[in-house]
């Protein structure tokens, strides 16, 4: 399965570090990624993800995050 999610983050050095490591410890790959700066302190992560696995296992721990603002998976 294919799905698109939709982060919006904290602008921190190694933000990006910290949700790659989550996709990868769930088991999903990363397809295709989108990084833009959205105001001043926030940045706006789109990425496509493929696993067999129920995306909710990535996003709940996404969401445990404390520089994840808001997680969505876009249909």
């Amino acid at each position: 399965m294919s799905y698109q999610l939709s982060l919006t983050l904290v602008q921190q050095p190694e933000v990006l570090e910290r949700v790659l490591r989550v996709v990868r410890h769930r088991g999903f790959k990363v397809t295709k990624m989108d990084m833009q700066l959205a105001g001043e302190h926030n940045v706006r992560l789109t990425m496509h993800v493929e696993s067999e696995r129920a995306i909710e296992l990535l996003t709940n721990q996404l969401d445990k995050l404390v520089d994840v603002i808001d997680c969505r998976v876009q249909a």
